[in-house]
């Protein structure tokens, strides 16, 4: 397996000299409304000697525009050619063409070979500096620079971080339908530098990110059964965690990274447990004559929910971390699978199955609110961006075909495929880098 080497930004974040008060700014964007307008923004090209300046305003600006919030301006508009980004942009040239955001920046190579980029984010209506950062890596990271550099301006315009910053581990999945093989891949959250992580000798299914450190724990049918390993993305070791015959999802982290929650089987029945990482103790926390699967911690770690059909088909349950109050909390019509509570603690994302169709969506905790984001022929597996704002899922095409990774916001009017190198399922969103 290929050794991933850690990714060390010496990042030097300076707010400019030209920097004005957040508080006078007119530019910003209300996420929390049911429909957001967005954003119009100018992206120019950052300058430098070569190329890579344009190559990363352009990542920039393809993530802004991924997020549905931001809406760039077509560079054939621009009225006014930034030559030099320190100096204060013609402001009438930009709200001329409507652009109420403008970003600008440069790329340079230092002299000991390091990369430098740096950004800055002005209130054309405003006439206003608001933020500018610089940032220090390698010549090969560039396109991490600009997934920060578009967090900066998300957070900036929003109040809430972003997620460009951050990877996606997934199933890659090559060959006809009946015997496919099954590698475990990871990518940037946009698709790009996508690289396998197991070589396709043995089956490989729903690996799940740790919440907090680039660990993902997956499961492997290598001698025929199913093994859960643990695998570090930094330095690519692996461990074993156990044999679990009977198991078909793969654990869930806690919140903190040092527990394991998932579903194991025995005789017909399946019941929930917690697995202490260190000391590999389990404790038993669901005990019925049903089958209790795909529990998920609330990222306080103070409950959990899970689908269990012991009311007759599957629904959501919530219970609390020790097993104690386990309650019914979806009541629409059809089945109830996969929940995954979010980053933000306010949603549950699940997948519905009603009609003959595979829906995605979300509830509150309690059950309530709920909404159906996309419906499809076979949607499943919904996994949280770190902001709690985007969700992933794969979905199987009716006839001939694969799965395939989509992303959607929790508007539901932005729906997404991301490319992959090939068919791809199981998807599952990393924390942001550090």
């Amino acid at each position: 397996m290929p050794r991933l080497s850690k990714i060390v930004f010496l990042m030097a974040a300076m707010i400019m000299a030209l920097a004005a008060r957040p508080a006078l700014a007119v530019v910003e964007i209300d996420i929390n409304k049911a429909n957001v307008e967005p954003l119009p923004i100018a992206i120019t090209d950052f300058q430098s000697t070569d190329d890579l300046g344009a190559k990363v305003s352009s990542v920039v600006e393809a993530d802004l525009k991924r997020s549905g919030l931001f809406a760039p301006v077509n560079r054939g508009a621009f009225i006014e050619k930034i030559t030099n980004p320190d100096q204060t942009p013609r402001f009438p040239d930009w709200t001329a063409i409507n652009a109420q955001a403008l970003v600008t920046g440069r790329v340079v190579q230092e002299a000991d070979g390091r990369l430098r980029a740096e950004y800055r984010l002005w209130d054309t209506f405003a006439n206003q500096q608001l933020s500018g950062e610089q940032f220090f890596t390698r010549p090969e990271n560039w396109r991490r620079v600009a997934h920060i550099i578009a967090d900066a301006i998300y957070e900036r315009l929003t109040g809430e971080k972003g997620y460009f910053d951050s990877r996606v581990v997934f199933v890659s999945e090559t060959g006809p339908k009946n015997n496919r093989q099954k590698q475990l891949a990871i990518m940037d959250q946009d698709g790009a530098n996508a690289r396998m992580l197991t070589s396709g000798n043995d089956i490989v299914l729903t690996p799940r990110f740790s919440p907090n450190r680039q660990e993902i724990t997956y499961m492997s049918f290598e001698g025929g059964q199913p093994r859960v390993y643990l695998l570090q993305l930094e330095t690519g070791q692996r461990e074993l965690v156990g044999n679990f015959p009977g198991m078909t999802f793969s654990p869930r982290f806690s919140p903190d990274g040092q527990r394991v929650i998932m579903s194991l089987q025995e005789g017909g029945n399946a019941n929930i447990y917690a697995m202490d990482l260190r000391s590999r103790a389990t404790t038993r926390l669901t005990d019925t004559a049903a089958i209790d699967t795909s529990p998920s911690y609330s990222p306080d770690s103070q409950q959990i929910v899970f689908e269990s059909d012991r009311g007759g088909r599957q629904q959501l349950y919530k219970m609390n971390a020790d097993g104690s109050n386990q309650q019914r909390i979806s009541f629409g019509d059809g089945s109830y699978s996969t929940p995954v509570w979010s980053p933000r603690g306010d949603l549950i994302a699940f997948t519905k199955q009603s009609g003959g169709k595979f829906s995605i969506g979300v509830m509150r905790p309690d059950g309530s609110g709920e909404r159906i984001l996309t419906t499809g022929f076979h949607n499943e597996g919904p996994t949280w961006a770190p902001n709690g704002r985007v969700l992933m899922f794969f979905r199987q095409p009716a006839g001939a075909g694969g799965p395939q990774i989509y992303s959607i916001d929790l508007t539901g009017y932005n729906e997404q495929r991301v490319e992959t190198p090939g068919y791809a399922s199981d998807p599952a969103w990393s924390p942001l880098l550090e």
